[in-house]
């Protein structure tokens, strides 16, 4: 009745921005995101029936304001008759700072979910469940270069390429770790309804994807290089224009955007991406990281930087 599994954080190099529905929380656009082996939620799932309701930790504390979308999922995965749960949940990296921590969190959750509830689900069936929760979530079962279709009626993550098929290195630039003023499925309903770019975004997305597809299968890092850099900015465009205008970026965000530009000037094989915050992503060859981060340290407003590899996906730590 209990069991504890830990899922890394992704990052995505052609963005999911925006929702053709809602309730269901099925994503506008697909996606696809690399795995990160140095971000990582532990959850750990424990069915009591001396329990009245679900109880919910994070890193050590009470959080009743997120145990509805944990009560929720579990509902979905394993019914509205089920036992009440006590979770456990700790993550080594900032918590709603535009690093996905509710990618890992909900991956973690229902893989850990399943194997206390003694249910037999495939990793497709479960990303299908963790993704209605939180739509980078169901990216996050898998490692690597993941891909998440916008087909049919519901969610749909693959692998592309595995994280030893090209190893990459990921330098993360912590502007800020405070959490987001506004959530990123706040922002992307503000967008979809006031942005003038919006359907736009939407239809240029499919061509994007192709290339970087292309460009991952390929190991293409300056192709690759180039629609990420352009997704990630046209996203920013949308949110940008929305109204009002959601703006997640400072001041040193913008700086490290310019120290990698200068970086490529002087033929440093890297790219940025930034997702729903102001952390800055830099994706590089593993023989530049430490170019990469000492150039991003040095940048005014970093607090820090984090360093990781490709990682290989949800896992089990235990089940008993």
């Amino acid at each position: 009745m209990r069991a504890a599994a830990r899922a890394q954080s992704n990052i995505a190099l052609v963005k999911y921005w925006g929702k053709r529905d809602v309730a269901r929380n099925l994503p506008a656009v697909g996606s696809i995101s690399i795995t990160l082996s140095a971000l990582w939620t532990d959850m750990v799932v424990e069915f009591d029936p001396q329990l009245e309701q679900d109880v919910l930790r994070v890193n050590g504390r009470d959080d009743p304001a997120a145990l509805l979308r944990i009560s929720r999922c579990l509902d979905s995965l394993l019914g509205s008759g089920r036992l009440q749960a006590r979770v456990d949940s700790t993550a080594n990296f900032p918590i709603a700072a535009g690093l996905a921590s509710s990618a890992s969190a909900f991956a973690a959750l229902v893989l850990a979910a399943a194997a206390a509830a003694g249910m037999s689900r495939s990793r497709r069936e479960l990303a299908r469940h963790a993704g209605h929760a939180s739509g980078s979530a169901a990216r996050s079962l898998y490692g690597g270069f993941v891909e998440l279709a916008n087909a049919g009626d519901d969610i749909a993550a693959s692998s592309l390429l595995d994280a030893d098929d090209w190893p990459l290195s990921v330098v993360i630039a912590i502007t800020t770790a405070a959490p987001k003023a506004v959530s990123s499925g706040e922002a992307m309903e503000i967008s979809r309804r006031t942005s003038p770019f919006y359907a736009r975004w939407v239809a240029q997305q499919q061509a994007d994807l192709d290339a970087a597809r292309d460009a991952i299968m390929s190991r293409d890092l300056r192709r690759l290089a180039a629609v990420a850099e352009h997704n990630c900015l046209k996203m920013h465009s949308v949110m940008w224009t929305s109204r009002p205008a959601v703006v997640y970026w400072n001041e040193a965000t913008l700086a490290c955007m310019q120290a990698i530009r200068l970086l490529q000037a002087a033929g440093v094989a890297v790219f940025f991406t930034i997702d729903a915050g102001p952390q800055v992503k830099a994706v590089c060859l593993p023989d530049v990281e430490r170019t990469v981060q000492n150039a991003l340290d040095a940048v005014p407003g970093v607090a820090r930087t984090i360093v990781s590899g490709l990682g290989n996906g949800a896992a089990l730590l235990d089940a008993t």
